[in-house]
């Protein structure tokens, strides 16, 4: 993939949870200085009107005030684009609407997607994706990492909680938290994860089951030496002691391997976790 291809891509629905998905997505374009590209796919009719150029964002002081005919403002889209770079003018965004059904469209977008970010439903009754929803449909076959968040995430959610009154956006980020298979060979999840957490200056958590051959982590170490990393050690299943991590992580990294589709366990994780999933293909 070209540097020039490079970007955080998010699926838009129009749903609370893919409009939650879009900011973490544009927080994720701004610590990785990429673009953000919104994706509307499916057969929803245009609406008539011109397009908001979203260029012009610098000179509105109030997103209320913003001329737009009422039918494209309430495009999911259009809404989202306009409100995404309200609240980040310096982000190149672009907004693109395509007719492919939602699966095969987004699996072509995340081909040319440094990440592809979807949106699950909320944290109420059965949270989590229903088997055979679009969005693990796609995180099963995508080509690229795909980031799975919740309706609801906000970004103080991803940092240590403020305690004396400071803005929570000066806050450090939580850890990030891998989940390691020492059996798999995984530089792909393994450099994902180490990448995010050097991003954001987080430190990261290597959840494993047995023991890990020092050679797997050394190189990543070496190469990332400003990450700080523990290793957690578990006798077992590390699914629970995962997804206890996840109530105190700002994001879980688990594994696939390339051409099938997550394990049981790895489902698991991404129906319950208490964070945003990333779900990394890897040989």
């Amino acid at each position: 993939m070209s540097a020039d291809t490079r970007a955080i891509t998010v699926g838009i629905d129009g749903s609370r949870s893919s409009l939650d998905a879009a900011e973490w997505a544009a927080r994720e374009a701004q610590r990785r200085r990429l673009p953000l590209r919104l994706l509307h796919a499916g057969t929803e009719p245009a609406v008539p009107g011109d397009v908001f150029d979203i260029d012009d964002m610098d000179d509105i002081d109030d997103i209320d005030d913003i001329d737009v005919p009422a039918g494209r403002t309430r495009a999911a889209l259009d809404r989202a684009a306009i409100e995404l770079s309200y609240a980040h003018p310096a982000l190149d965004i672009i907004a693109r609407r395509t007719a492919t059904p939602a699966v095969p469209a987004l699996l072509a977008a995340a081909v040319e997607a440094e990440t592809l970010v979807l949106g699950s439903r909320g944290r109420t009754g059965s949270a989590g994706f229903p088997v055979g929803s679009v969005a693990l449909g796609v995180a099963a076959r995508a080509d690229r990492p795909v980031v799975l968040v919740r309706a609801g995430e906000l970004p103080e959610d991803e940092r240590v909680p403020v305690v004396d009154g400071s803005p929570p956006s000066t806050a450090p980020y939580l850890p990030v938290v891998l989940g390691l298979d020492p059996d798999a060979s995984a530089d792909d999840l393994i450099g994902y994860a180490f990448d995010t957490a050097a991003v954001r200056s987080a430190p990261l958590h290597v959840v494993h089951p047995w023991t890990l051959p020092t050679s797997t982590l050394r190189p990543w170490r070496h190469r990332f030496p400003g990450t700080t990393v523990r290793e957690h050690r578990v006798d077992g299943d590390p699914g629970p002691r995962l997804l206890e991590a996840s109530a105190r992580a700002g994001l879980l990294v688990v594994g696939r391997r390339t051409g099938q589709g997550p394990g049981r366990a790895a489902r698991s994780l991404i129906r319950h976790a208490d964070c945003p999933v990333a779900v990394v293909p890897h040989d």
